[in-house]
């Protein structure tokens, strides 16, 4: 008798949680797709609050992999399973696009980078007055900048040494960091003297208070206009889009701006 009330509550139970809306959303929020989204290092913080604010809102989770826009690149031409790219810059995405790998309409200019000279805390080299003059400093040995062959940052950097007409004084002093995140490793670490950082990095919580920088004059380097776009490949076209139609949200854009982007005017 106890054994069959036990299994008739068990059934009314189950069929309780079938019926139930708000049970069925639920459940189907903790089963949501997974987005694997490529991105460029600089949004390592930005994005990652983005993703978590979105996967909380939508049950969607989002599973970012950071490095130079250019190794991500390559990457998704070699069918690294990703269902959107955050380039730094848009010709990356662009060229996704003309090979196939991406979906031309879904392309979207979602913000401005900005590069900075950064220095450490205890440096006695004044970057905040003295700016990109710092880097001819007999105490400045090692300068690190992203590898500019495949990083948006690291072409900016070369761009401005080239335009304040320092580049072939301070060039042989150069070490590249695999994107603009290794780059800010290396000075934060002390292997180099000063670097050139995104202005995402150098205003990041886990860098706040550790550096002082100098934001290098727009006009120094071509503009970094960064782009987002759905790829190929993705299983979860309709996600990716929805995705991708968040970060065009005011929610998104403060969180961007915060850390430093600015959005498209």
């Amino acid at each position: 008798m106890v054994a069959d009330r036990r299994s008739f509550l068990c059934s009314m139970l189950a069929a309780f949680i079938l019926l139930n809306p708000s049970s069925v959303r639920a459940q189907e929020k903790k089963t949501g797709p997974e987005l694997v989204v490529a991105a460029a290092a600089d949004l390592s913080t930005a994005l990652q609050q983005i993703g978590d604010a979105y996967q909380k809102k939508t049950g969607v989770k989002v599973k970012l992999s950071f490095g130079a826009s250019g190794a991500l690149t390559q990457q998704i031409q070699n069918g690294a399973p990703f269902d959107l790219f955050f380039s730094a810059d848009m010709d990356y995405p662009r060229q996704l696009i003309a090979s196939g790998a991406a979906e031309g309409k879904s392309l979207y200019q979602y913000a401005l980078g900005k590069l900075v000279l950064w220095v450490p805390a205890d440096s006695a080299l004044d970057v905040e007055h003295k700016g990109m003059n710092i880097l001819l400093d007999a105490s400045v040995k090692k300068i690190a900048i992203a590898n500019p062959q495949h990083a948006p940052y690291g072409r900016a950097a070369v761009a401005a040494l080239q335009h304040a007409g320092v580049y072939d004084r301070i060039a042989a002093r150069l070490v590249l960091g695999e994107n603009v995140s290794q780059a800010a490793q290396f000075v934060e670490s002390g292997n180099a003297q000063a670097g050139f950082l995104a202005l995402a990095h150098a205003v990041a919580p886990g860098m706040t208070g550790r550096g002082k920088y100098w934001i290098v004059p727009t006009d120094a380097y071509l503009q970094l206009a960064q782009g987002v776009v759905v790829l190929s490949r993705s299983q979860h076209k309709k996600e990716a889009a929805e995705f991708l139609e968040y970060i065009k949200t005011k929610d998104s854009a403060e969180l961007l701006q915060k850390y430093g982007f600015t959005m498209q005017k």
